[in-house]
């Protein structure tokens, strides 16, 4: 068992579920269905297999469903489907919410030549989850964390003393791909005369990344980010950006309604 379940389980359980345990026989056969309350994208399916011996998936994790789809159906002792009941849905609604979401934004930029990626504004803990309900909704994963990719950010550039500066060291001191966010059309120029090939262009309005990427002119890709929202984000992505990076995607996503069913054998 995968240990954020584990500890989800714990947090829940505690000493025992005192009233499962006395209202229902230890004997005692059932069966469950959880079930699609309203229009989403799935995903967090992988939890069930970890909660439940007996697990048959009706859909999986990427799959649009409508309300009253089956999602999936689990069996085994009715002590164990009530007590772990609570659990599966909370991970199957907020991932499903993460993927909800992140199918609109793909959506929304649908005929365009950019790419949605999501951030690390991860829930604490639920970082790969989140991320794989993000892929599930067809967002693209950015860096998993701070060790896979360099991304020089504003503060960094401080720190090192300037743009030039900050490429030169990542440099000289890691083989990692190295995108850098530049705030000004001088650091910008700098940027590129220093050989940058992936640029952040942070807090731009539409009709400014448009500006700008043509003066970048296909001479490095090019990531938007910054109070992008679904309103926004297809004239965002109509500037020609490469990429569109939006931490709503796992911050802000709203569980999806999930519920469960239980009958006896």
């Amino acid at each position: 068992m995968i240990e954020i379940v584990r500890l989800a389980l714990a947090e829940d359980i505690g000493s025992g579920d005192v009233t499962t345990n006395a209202c229902v026989p230890a004997d005692r056969q059932a069966r469950g269905r959880f079930l699609a309350r309203e229009p989403l994208v799935l995903a967090g399916t992988e939890i069930l297999g970890q909660l439940y011996d007996s697990v048959a998936l009706r859909k999986h994790d990427g799959d649009r469903c409508q309300d009253g789809d089956v999602i999936a159906e689990v069996a085994g002792a009715a002590r164990q489907l009530l007590t772990y009941e609570r659990t599966a849905l909370n991970f199957l609604q907020r991932l499903s919410g993460v993927a909800t979401v992140a199918r609109r934004f793909v959506d929304a930029v649908a005929g365009t030549n950019c790419k949605i990626l999501d951030t690390r504004k991860t829930t604490p803990g639920f970082r790969a989850l989140e991320k794989a309900a993000a892929v599930a909704g067809g967002v693209t994963n950015h860096r998993m964390g701070l060790y896979d990719a360099i991304l020089i950010k504003n503060n960094h550039i401080s720190a090192a003393g300037g743009v030039r500066a900050a490429i030169e060291a990542a440099r000289a001191n890691s083989a990692l791909p190295i995108e850098i966010e530049v705030r000004t059309r001088a650091e910008l120029r700098e940027a590129l005369d220093h050989g940058a090939v992936h640029l952040l262009l942070d807090n731009l309005t539409p009709a400014e990344a448009l500006d700008w990427i043509r003066e970048i002119d296909g001479r490095a890709k090019v990531e938007l980010s910054g109070r992008i929202t679904l309103d926004t984000v297809r004239a965002y992505a109509e500037t020609g950006a490469d990429y569109v990076s939006s931490g709503t995607i796992t911050h802000s996503a709203r569980a999806t309604d999930i519920s469960f069913r239980l009958e006896l054998v």
